[in-house]
């Protein structure tokens, strides 16, 4: 019978081993890092008094030439047979070779020693207090947000000047401003605004610190180059996942994977900006190390010191495209919903405002709160108009009756912008949100609108009326979820039939699009299906570590109806959605907004005729929807959403116990 001890050191080392590949290359969370550690000290001291009591392999004659009743070889020979493969799997020690007792511990060791790089090369190695960046935020058709960050007062004043690309660098740069102080209440960053520059127009800017970069305005409202607009999307980024050994600690596979990806567009296709729905840093991945601001503060200079940045392609380096943010809850706190006041909230929104507020777009023109309070934004560019949500800072405990996600502000902001007119030429409502608005997710959905829906059937019905009777198409946008999923949900005005309600069909409604992770993990586990006919599914891509969409927007000519007998040819917007997974196009999507008012109604059945909006249409599918592994990963997420139900329910049923209890003892 195996020994106490031998058990657990089979036991720790396959703790160490299983743990740590789930660390390392599928989820990089608490408490995968810490077990590994524990494991390994368990097991070397295990280890340690398992080869104290076993013989040596080559034992010495006795003293005195006195002679043994068996021979060393009979001696070994009588041992237990250890194979190398047996050493190797369960990492026990071998009675016949040290050479494989070292080299399974030694496995062991290295996976420890990664865990343990992995957890604290990027924080302690890389602490980043004298990085110093600029980058482009929003560009409106005359101005640019530049951010820039520089810790070293001999750089002090910093002269901010631009110029047009087009000019040769000799040539007179126009100065925008000077900053001359910069200290600890900002982290040290500042934001200049660049103005009265032309539409369509290629700058380089120059700060005095020696940093430099490039930005093309956008176009002027109304003008020919307005009916276009190209921008990508993602969400959720963690430098060095997954984890390699040979990398920086800091880079960022997915942004350098973006650039080429950009690179290699057409320059009319190359996108205008990124949409970064949330999550750009992990505060609390691997490890949490703290709370206070100045740990905040860190991990977002340490996203701005990675060399991934650098990264260059025909569309110029990574740094020079323009990005805008929301805030999720990794840049904050898991699942956050304690609202603005409760900690670690005010800490965390510190450099959020500092190093993305301050550089996005302006708040929207009927905020309901003061402008300085708001963290939701509003701007329009080219043949569309975008809503940036803030989904964390004022939500409420979600699966409540009178739960909201929005607060009162920001709900009654995004109901007046919904149902406001947009300017002629604008065809598209762009709502973006860090979570997504589909309940189809089955797990985590109470973290997502799937808890928040009385507030959400409010917004639908503001968004249904504002396609009806203004002309325009609304879509969303969300990631948060390191999968990516599009939805439609039906306005149930139009009274489709049920065969325009099946699961993984294109077809009418508002569509979502939900997309992640930038580089992050991915779940290889099936968590998002269709149960009801509110949310209808279209498309589901759960793999991949690096995935984005790019969203192109033009004007076309395309048939509304493509079940009619006779398709109506019209001119109109086309935006089509480009899924790119792991640096491929994998799946694309149009959707198209007839630029004449009355011609998607003059064109649809009768039964169809409240919409002018024509369905959807799946361009490309390179995705494989079938294989060998596919009811596996599908079981495996149902019973991890069978394991969350019961959770749930005993977490209610203890607490109704618990309440009633409390209620007696008041009551007696």
């Amino acid at each position: 019978m195996a020994s106490l001890r031998r058990v657990v050191a089979c036991v720790s080392s396959a703790a160490i081993r299983l743990f740590a590949f789930i660390f390392l290359r599928w989820i990089p969370g608490y408490p995968f890092g810490p077990i590994v550690l524990t494991s390994f000290g368990i097991y070397l001291g295990t280890l340690s008094s398992l080869l104290n009591d076993d013989p040596p392999s080559n034992p010495k004659p006795k003293k005195g030439g006195e002679k043994s009743g068996r021979t060393s070889k009979d001696s070994i020979a009588s041992q237990p047979r250890d194979s190398a493969l047996k050493t190797l799997l369960t990492g026990l020690p071998s009675r016949r070779s040290r050479v494989w007792t070292w080299t399974t511990a030694l496995i062991n060791a290295v996976l420890a020693l990664m865990t343990l790089d992995f957890l604290l090369r990027g924080f302690w190695i890389y602490p980043t207090d004298e990085v110093a960046f600029s980058r482009i935020g929003y560009v409106s058709p005359t101005t640019a947000n530049l951010l820039f960050r520089e810790p070293d007062s001999s750089h002090l004043p910093v002269v901010v000047s631009y110029q047009e690309a087009a000019t040769t660098a000799s040539e007179i740069w126009v100065p925008e401003g000077t900053v001359y102080k910069l200290d600890n209440s900002t982290d040290f960053t500042a934001m200049v605004t660049l103005k009265n520059l032309k539409p369509s127009t290629h700058y380089r800017y120059s700060l005095s610190n020696n940093k430099t970069g490039t930005f093309i305005t956008s176009a002027r409202p109304g003008s020919p180059a307005a009916s276009r607009l190209s921008f990508v999307t993602s969400s959720c980024l963690k430098p060095n996942f997954p984890y390699n050994i040979l990398n920086h600690p800091l880079r960022v596979p997915g942004i350098e994977q973006l650039s080429e990806v950009i690179g290699k567009l057409p320059t009319l296709l190359r996108p205008a900006f990124m949409l970064f729905l949330g999550d750009f840093v992990y505060i609390d991945v691997p490890l949490r190390f703290g709370s206070s601001v100045s740990h905040y503060r860190s991990e977002y200079r340490r996203i701005y010191s990675s060399p991934s940045w650098a990264a260059t392609s025909d569309a110029g380096p990574a740094i020079d495209l323009p990005w805008i943010h929301t805030l999720d809850d990794h840049e904050i706190e898991n699942d956050w919903s304690k609202g603005n006041k409760t900690a670690p909230y005010p800490a965390a929104a510190d450099p959020f405002i500092h190093y993305h507020v301050s550089a996005n777009p302006p708040v929207p023109a009927s905020p309901f709160a003061h402008p300085d309070n708001v963290t939701y934004f509003s701007f329009i560019n080219g043949p569309a108009s975008f809503f940036m949500l803030d989904t964390r800072t004022y939500r409420s405990e979600p699966a409540q009756e009178d739960s909201t996600i929005l607060g009162y502000a920001q709900l009654q902001s995004l109901l007046t912008y919904l149902l406001t007119p947009e300017p002629a030429g604008v065809h598209w409502k762009i709502i973006a949100s860090s979570v997504p608005f589909t309940k189809n997710w089955r797990v985590g959905t109470t973290d997502t609108w799937g808890g928040f829906l009385n507030e959400r059937r409010t917004v639908f019905e503001a968004m249904w009326r504002a396609e009806r009777e203004l002309g325009i198409r609304i879509i969303l946008l969300s990631g948060d979820r390191h999968e990516f999923g599009a939805t439609r949900f039906p306005d149930p005005a139009l009274g489709l039939t049920s065969e325009g309600l099946q699961p993984n069909t294109a077809g009418f409604g508002l569509h979502e699009f939900s997309v992640g992770p930038l580089s992050m993990f991915y779940l290889p586990i099936r968590s998002y299906r269709q149960t009801d006919v509110e949310d209808v599914a279209v498309k589901y891509a759960p793999d991949g570590n690096i995935k984005f969409g790019i969203i192109d927007i033009s004007d076309d000519v395309v048939d509304v109806d493509l079940a009619a007998p006779s398709p109506v040819p019209v001119r109109s917007s086309v935006l089509t959605y480009s899924l790119y997974v792991d640096g491929e196009v994998v799946w694309q999507y149009r959707l198209s907004v007839p630029v004449e008012r009355d011609a998607g109604v003059k064109a649809a059945p009768k039964d169809r005729a409240i919409s002018h909006l024509p369905p959807g249409e799946v361009v490309e599918d390179k995705l494989v929807t079938e294989s060998w592994d596919v009811a596996a990963k599908i079981m495996i997420g149902r019973i991890e959403e069978f394991a969350h139900f019961l959770i749930d329910k005993g977490t209610a049923l203890y607490e109704g116990v618990s309440g009633n209890v409390e209620k007696t003892v008041r009551v007696d």
